[in-house]
């Protein structure tokens, strides 16, 4: 699968979000796939965010990719060179996470921008972009990612905690939705292995997942090198980037299955950016 293309990038930029469908191969999502699922430091490494409902999301976090599995995905060309073209400059690995939303339990998310959080951690311009890889089919009824197309030409919105999760202004939100004509909601259902390319100031959120069916993703979080960031945060500030060959994956994954052990985990009490955000509203 080669980048993303011009015409992919011009809908990103128009619509706020571009699904790559295929973005990777079968033989390389299973290797995901296996990776994370008998990935007992992931699981162990993993923790918990009420949502508010009464639900919780698992996920792990980690700022530099490794060289394993998990860090040839974050690293190799196609995914690095298409957030290039979108981003208009070299970019660096902000950090990635596994959400583990598992079947029957797994919590939902609220409403929010990337950038309503990120913006606490000293990142002058919403010039981010994350990739969300689908690990698991996800599908309306297991908690897909819901999108509000066209939301990050609003710009960043107020975010308040709900939950364990700092969530956008709910009268704002509302009130967008009440314009579908402006800004449509849509359910992003995805097989294993499609990958959506989204804006730090797109609307999204996700549904708990009721369902028997896990939905697992791994996202990676990419910043522009011109946005470096003007303070330390638990993110890293511009950290060059070892761009590897897309084959890197497979082959990595025949020599190395596991990826854990060179993984810069985030723990719990560092993963702080929506408890700054709630820090610095009070």
């Amino acid at each position: 699968m080669p980048p993303l293309s011009d015409t992919q990038a011009q809908e990103y930029h128009a619509a706020g979000f571009v699904l790559a469908r295929g973005f990777y191969t079968r033989s390389e999502i299973d290797l995901l796939y296996r990776s994370a699922k008998e990935d007992n430091e992931l699981d162990r490494r993993s923790f918990g965010r009420a949502d508010g409902e009464g639900g919780v999301v698992r996920l792990s976090l980690w700022n530099h990719p490794g060289d394993g599995v998990y860090g040839m995905f974050a690293r190799c060309e196609r995914i690095v060179r298409s957030c290039e073209k979108l981003l208009a400059d070299e970019v660096y690995h902000y950090h990635s996470k596994m959400i583990l939303k598992d079947a029957k339990v797994g919590g939902a998310w609220a409403w929010h921008q990337d950038y309503g959080y990120w913006y606490q951690n000293g990142v002058l311009e919403p010039r981010l972009t994350s990739v969300f890889i689908a690990v698991d089919p996800c599908t309306r009824l297991n908690g897909c990612l819901q999108v509000i197309r066209h939301s990050h030409l609003a710009g960043r919105i107020n975010h308040v905690l709900t939950g364990d999760q700092a969530g956008a202004d709910k009268e704002r939100v509302e009130e967008m939705l009440k314009r579908p004509d402006r800004f449509p909601l849509e359910y992003v259902e995805m097989e294993p292995g499609d990958a959506l390319f989204f804006h730090s100031n797109l609307l999204h959120r996700s549904d708990q997942n009721k369902s028997d069916n896990p939905r697992w993703s791994m996202i990676c979080c990419y910043n522009a090198k011109s946005n470096d960031p003007y303070k330390d945060s638990h993110h890293p500030r511009y950290t060059p980037l070892t761009v590897v060959p897309d084959d890197a994956i497979v082959n990595v994954g025949v020599k190395r299955f596991a990826d854990s052990g060179d993984v810069a985990w985030l723990e719990d009490n560092r993963d702080s950016s929506a408890r700054a955000l709630a820090e610095a509203e009070g």
